[in-house]
């Protein structure tokens, strides 16, 4: 007999081993068929699709709203706090250009331009960097991790301190009275003309630094042409060599509105 003829089963223990396999290989499949139909999402009856937690899934928006600062006033971040969360991706390793941390020599020419210039890059962005890093901290806090890292260079910088009425809210007290002191009446806001006096008038009531003076009407003409809610946005975040809020923290975005509006008016009545 030829051996293509021949028997594929030659002895009892081929035989044997056929017959176990007949058995178990189907098993296995049938086992892996079940895990995998188990195992994937069923959409059909009987399938959970239709949950309320699948449901609420589908539905949900792209974008969600979430409302900040609901609990009351925080307490700021320290200067080191807000430069580890969001300074230091650059800073720490000179990314972008931006100065080492620690590094005198690339410090030194900024430290030179004084606190209030370092402060209106970092609040209104420079270079690669984007305003306030692209972090979402109060003016203050960027304030304090600005000085925390001239500081560490060499620079003498004081660190900025919360504003009087915010430090009281957020310990919840009253400002100057002693804990657990009922809460005084809150101070009258100043005007536009006192804002004027009390932050503006340095330099626009002599124009220096290129601040259009009050009461020149051709100096204000170009400002006048933006419209003034930029020109309130750029007295709230720094223009060129004006500090945020003309330098006083405790403005109000409202008083400062009000002096904006003031010198606005002088400015654009003046010669009529």
């Amino acid at each position: 007999m030829s051996e293509e003829h021949q028997a594929f089963i030659k002895t009892p223990k081929q035989l044997i081993t056929v017959v176990v396999l007949s058995f178990v290989v189907p098993v296995l499949l049938i086992v892996v068929l079940v895990k995998y139909v188990g195992a994937s999402k069923r959409t059909g009856a009987g399938s959970d699709a239709m949950t309320a937690e699948a449901i609420e899934a589908r539905i949900q928006p792209v974008a969600r709203f979430e409302l900040k600062g609901a609990g009351g006033p925080k307490a700021l971040a320290a200067g080191a706090d807000v430069y580890k969360a969001q300074c230091a991706a650059c800073h720490e390793t000179g990314a972008a250009g931006a100065p080492k941390f620690g590094d005198a020599a690339a410090w030194g020419p900024r430290i030179k331009t004084g606190y209030d210039a370092l402060l209106n890059s970092a609040l209104k962005g420079k270079g690669a960097m984007t305003a306030q890093g692209g972090g979402n901290f109060e003016d203050v806090e960027i304030g304090r991790a600005v000085v925390h890292m001239a500081n560490a260079a060499g620079a003498k910088f004081e660190e900025p301190k919360a504003p009087a009425g915010a430090a009281a809210a957020a310990a919840g007290t009253p400002a100057g009275a002693a804990p657990g002191a009922a809460a005084a009446p809150a101070p009258a806001e100043r005007t536009g003309e006192q804002v004027v006096a009390q932050a503006c008038g340095n330099c626009h009531q002599t124009g220096e630094n290129n601040a259009p003076k009050v009461g020149d009407r051709a100096a204000w003409s170009q400002r006048v042409a933006r419209g003034l809610p930029a020109m309130v946005e750029s007295a709230l975040r720094g223009h060129g060599n004006m500090p945020a809020r003309g330098g006083m923290a405790n403005l109000s975005d409202a008083e400062v509105r009000r002096g904006i509006e003031y010198m606005f008016n002088v400015g654009v009545t003046a010669t009529k």
